[in-house]
């Protein structure tokens, strides 16, 4: 499987971004998907996630009612529509996916896009 990260930018607070993430490789709708994302000196989170049937989603408190996570089956791609942008959205972006995956806070993924770099300027 092979995950290709788009999207990424230098944007103002209270911008919008939309990062996409191709997938290749497998059966897209069968993959439960997730974005990540890392600021510099800090973990590895989870921004949200999607459950492979498309009907569950899972944000973290920080970004709920800003982010939309969201599979488009005709095109392969997982979105991150990110609105509102603030400068601790700032980090590098990675998506993931994991055959038949849910949303659960336990859920582990299989493969990794590269990341994709969101530079939220205040």
């Amino acid at each position: 499987v092979q995950l290709q990260a788009s999207g990424g930018g230098l944007v103002q607070a209270g911008d919008s971004l939309r990062l996409s993430c191709a997938v290749s490789g497998h059966t897209f709708g069968t993959l439960g998907m997730a974005w990540f994302r890392q600021a510099p000196g800090k973990d590895r989170d989870v921004v949200a996630r999607v459950s492979w049937s498309g009907t569950m989603t899972y944000y973290v408190d920080s970004v709920k009612g800003r982010f939309t996570i969201s599979k488009d089956y005709a095109k392969n791609t997982m979105y991150l529509q990110m609105n509102s942008l603030k400068s601790e959205d700032t980090a590098v972006y990675y998506c993931a996916a994991g055959v038949r995956r849910g949303i659960s806070s336990s859920t582990s993924y299989d493969y990794w896009g590269q990341g994709t770099q969101v530079t939220v300027s205040s």
